[in-house]
């Protein structure tokens, strides 16, 4: 068989041997941490403790607001010193708790959470995961108890780990795969008995070798989980183009991928559940790549969430001497956010910081559109890209939706390929948000 993959779809340059094969080490804060009260989709959480109390590592802090909505939980131990709005990645002011760090890093009680997992019933695993706190961490940090909790159970029979980790010069992921690879395969044995019918997919690109023959080791005598390998190519870690590549089910915009009997989870998001359910720990921690030709020791972190970037590209060694970097950006080169200032906390949904040096970013005006069609040659949800911006710029939104502009998923390989160096994706973005905010109304 082939390699599983999608229609359409770009090759960029990598740029994983910068951290590729650097290990996981542990970094601990010394300032103060941040914990926005919205670092996930849904509800913002509601703050549970005031100024001046006293907070442990693990201690939740602030809870749910709503069914799509996620506790938080204190990385530090130390006083609460505000609560007030601050700067996060995307550059928008979110009501934050600011702990002071007293160093000490006091715990609670973990073991007191740990529960025998044969005497509990599903509900009960689905509400350890609720109070972990733990959300997507591919970015989009949707509420991981909320997506096992379908509206029809008996439809789901996949879920997937999305190992592909295909952004540029991230490897959080597969450092996790690598270091960690009983957790993760617990952890999903966790997810799929939740589930009468579900089998459990380990979907990971040809470009890691070694992690896809250390998986399929650890399951060659477990008749519930597969290690697929996919074609290298960007985006197919794309919750959509990850299910018709392992699958072959299409889920459009209107459907979750629920309705086609898939869960996806991020690779730190399943290890994630493990420790909830087996160790007691709800998420403070994560993986973060810090890397990029502007950083002096490009490395993978275990970070405490709430940690401020700037200390943590100081752990990275800093910038290297007489560079000054032309982006610094949570996340990937091609859909992560570029950062307005180092003073802001590493959320929930931040994989990486790549630092970025001027000869690495394209610095180019757009021109006139040439009709060279590469932008529908590449599109992963088969559109036509260069239609839609040009309907967006117009302001036609009726033609819009006609040309099917909500099956953009932003993935940016339209403006990667143009030659006139259009910029495609936030055009379309752009529009796709004013009508998603529009039906709110």
């Amino acid at each position: 068989m082939g390699l599983l993959t999608f229609l359409g779809g770009i090759h960029p340059y990598e740029g994983k041997e910068l951290s590729m094969e650097k290990p996981v080490r542990e970094y601990l804060p010394k300032g103060d941490c941040v914990y926005p009260l919205s670092q996930h989709i849904g509800a913002p959480a509601t703050p549970i403790v005031k100024k001046g109390d006293r907070v442990l590592v693990g201690q939740k802090i602030a809870e749910t607001s709503g069914f799509v909505s996620a506790n938080i939980h204190s990385s530090i131990s130390g006083k609460v010193k505000a609560i007030e709005p601050r700067y996060v990645p995307g550059g928008s002011k979110v009501e934050s708790i600011v702990v002071e760090n007293d160093g000490l890093f006091e715990e609670i009680d973990f073991a007191a959470n740990v529960k025998d997992l044969s005497t509990l019933y599903r509900e009960d695993v689905k509400e350890i995961i609720k109070e972990a706190g733990i959300v997507g961490m591919g970015g989009a940090g949707f509420p991981a108890n909320v997506k096992l909790s379908p509206k029809n159970e008996d439809a789901i029979d996949y879920i997937i780990v999305n190992g592909a980790e295909c952004e540029p010069y991230l490897t959080s992921d597969y450092r996790r795969m690598m270091e960690e690879p009983d957790k993760l395969i617990l952890g999903l044995e966790i997810c799929i008995n939740l589930f009468d019918h579900a089998k459990g997919i380990i979907a990971i690109e040809d470009n890691k070798p070694e992690a896809i023959e250390l998986l399929r080791d650890k399951v060659k005598d477990n008749d519930k989980i597969e290690v697929h390998v996919m074609k290298t190519k960007y985006p197919q870690g794309a919750e959509r183009q990850l299910i018709y590549a392992n699958t072959g089910r299409y889920v459009n915009s209107k459907m979750l991928p629920a309705d086609a009997g898939c869960i996806v989870h991020n690779v730190d998001t399943i290890v994630s559940i493990y420790e909830a359910v087996i160790e007691g720990r709800p998420l403070y921690t994560r993986i973060v790549t810090i890397t990029g030709d502007a950083i002096e020791n490009p490395c993978n972190l275990m970070v405490r969430i709430g940690t401020n970037c700037q200390e943590l590209i100081e752990a990275a060694g800093g910038f290297k001497d007489g560079v000054v970097p032309e982006k610094v950006i949570s996340g990937g080169p091609m859909m992560g956010k570029a950062l307005f200032s180092l003073d802001v906390p590493a959320t929930k949904g931040v994989s990486a910081l790549l630092c970025m040096t001027h000869d690495e970013v394209a610095d180019l005006e757009p021109s006139n559109c040439i009709r060279c069609g590469r932008c529908v040659d590449v599109c992963p949800g088969r559109i036509v890209p260069s239609m839609l911006a040009s309907l967006a710029e117009h302001g036609d939104t009726e033609g819009f939706l006609a040309h099917n502009g909500m099956e953009c998923c932003e993935c940016g390989c339209c403006s990667y390929v143009c030659p006139a160096k259009r910029h495609l994706t936030q055009t379309i973005a752009g529009t796709r948000k004013s009508i998603i905010a529009n039906k709110k109304k």
